[in-house]
């Protein structure tokens, strides 16, 4: 078998449980080498490794996905919910084959102004943002249906994968990461009536902005860009789904109880029972 395997952290080298694992998969016979953005990967290459954090696993995706390869998250990083596996448990499954591919929903959102167009895909989510004092005022239209005008500091547009990133933080719900939905969520809302919607995977989103600034942020993910306050970007579900590599059995319901300490109660503790 053949793998690759990415770090955004070149002190994860000389980590004895990165050595370990892929001294682990080469004395099996694999062939092991090191990914980079902006290099494809090598022909007949059955997996990538994705080594790190979460963060590190949305720029590995952007390797894995043209390839069509599958990536599998190796948690080196803290709350881990795209690299959930731990470094000492992957190459078992791995080698044995004791694993499933799921297909994950990305994002594309194409970006129109200045006589150009942009496309960036992205797996948790994409978003614009304020980067002067005032708010924005940002139109968004479902399928050519308008909404009201949300002003914020922003508005992202996130898949089920990214419930749990930054859709969580600004008071998005939580989707099980098969869910076949896209969220739209403001970022801040000045008119507190306006809540994060949900939409069919399959809806098409279109976004323009009103700003006293001439400029605003654009992010995909990891990649950010400053735009024109005049853009319009349109976003959908990207054509390709991410593979990715599940070994046993995953709990999607287990994780946000251990990882976002989901539902946990200390007042009704054993220990506070009993004072």
């Amino acid at each position: 078998m053949k793998f690759a395997y990415y770090i955004n952290n070149a002190r994860l080298l000389s980590d004895p449980k990165l050595t370990g694992l892929l001294s682990e998969l080469e004395g099996a016979g694999c062939e092991i080498y090191r990914a980079e953005v902006g290099q494809p990967l090598r022909d007949g290459t059955d997996a990538l490794l994705s080594c790190g954090g979460d963060g590190t696993f949305l720029s590995a995706a952007l390797i894995a996905d043209p390839a069509g390869i599958p990536i599998v998250g190796v948690n080196f990083g803290r709350i881990g919910f795209l690299s959930e596996y731990k470094p000492e448990n992957i190459a078992g499954p791995l080698l044995a084959g004791e694993y499933t591919v799921i297909e994950r929903q990305m994002i594309s959102a194409c970006i129109h102004g200045e006589g150009e167009e942009d496309t960036r895909i992205a797996l948790n989510e994409i978003s614009v943002s304020r980067i002067g004092s005032a708010m924005v005022g940002v139109d968004v239209s479902v399928n050519g249906e308008p909404l009201p005008t949300y002003w914020a500091d922003g508005l992202l547009v996130a898949t089920s994968s990214g419930s749990t990133a930054y859709a969580l933080s600004v008071g998005g719900p939580i989707c099980t990461p098969d869910s076949k939905v896209l969220i739209i969520a403001p970022i801040a809302p000045h008119n507190l009536n306006l809540r994060p919607l949900i939409v069919p995977e399959d809806a098409s989103i279109t976004i323009s902005l009103r700003s006293r600034s001439d400029e605003v942020m654009f992010t995909a993910d990891n990649y950010n860009r400053v735009l024109p306050a005049g853009v319009t970007i349109s976003c959908g579900a990207a054509a390709r789904k991410l593979r990715c590599i599940k070994p046993g059995r995953s709990n999607f319901f287990e994780a946000l109880r251990s990882k976002l300490l989901w539902g946990e109660d200390v007042r009704n503790t054993e220990e506070n029972q009993n004072r």
